[in-house]
């Protein structure tokens, strides 16, 4: 078993501070609108709009026609059960490429999303943390996908505790479902 980082291949919608809206999953196949049956697979995705990113729930049978192309990322998924629990439920694939995919993010709240997923990677022991560098007012991080040589710069955006609290809930409820 490697353990290489992955290769690359992401209703109510609650608004945070940073202007992202991030949608639950709804029951129902955003493609032929059937009802997603509670236990039942289906594959999730994210992607960018001009609001921020939006999550896309597609059933099984409607995913091999369904248009992936502005896709950032999907996983499969189980349709969550009223009475259970909150678990992550993408994997470290997923991560790592929505971690690379917003490599040459500028807007400042992709910034902030981007690092506390990094710092998330890192304790994960996905990426490996080799250095430090300034570049005029800017502190860059040199990391490295574990298994990789390529070292990437990842923007310390020096965020204070409510900014990263205020990201950590978003990747909680992008990556989140009940199972």
């Amino acid at each position: 078993m490697s353990t290489a980082a992955p290769v690359s291949q992401q209703q109510q919608k609650p608004t945070t501070g940073s202007g992202y809206e991030v949608a639950r999953p709804l029951g129902k196949c955003q493609v032929c609108g059937r009802t997603i049956e509670p236990g039942e697979k289906f594959m999730a995705a994210l992607r960018e709009t001009q609001m921020g990113f939006e999550r896309v729930d597609v059933s099984s049978e409607c995913w091999d026609p369904f248009e992936r192309k502005d896709l950032l990322a999907f996983w499969q998924a189980v349709m969550p059960r009223a009475e259970a629990k909150k678990k992550l439920f993408v994997d470290d694939t997923v991560l790592c490429d929505l971690f690379e995919r917003l490599s040459d993010a500028s807007e400042q709240a992709k910034v902030n999303f981007r690092f506390v997923l990094g710092l998330i990677l890192m304790r994960k022991r996905l990426i490996v943390y080799e250095g430090t560098r300034v570049d005029g007012d800017r502190e860059l991080w040199n990391v490295r996908l574990k298994g990789r040589d390529e070292l990437i710069d990842l923007l310390n955006p020096k965020l204070d505790e409510a900014q990263v609290q205020e990201v950590s809930q978003q990747l909680s409820q992008i990556l989140s479902e009940e199972l």
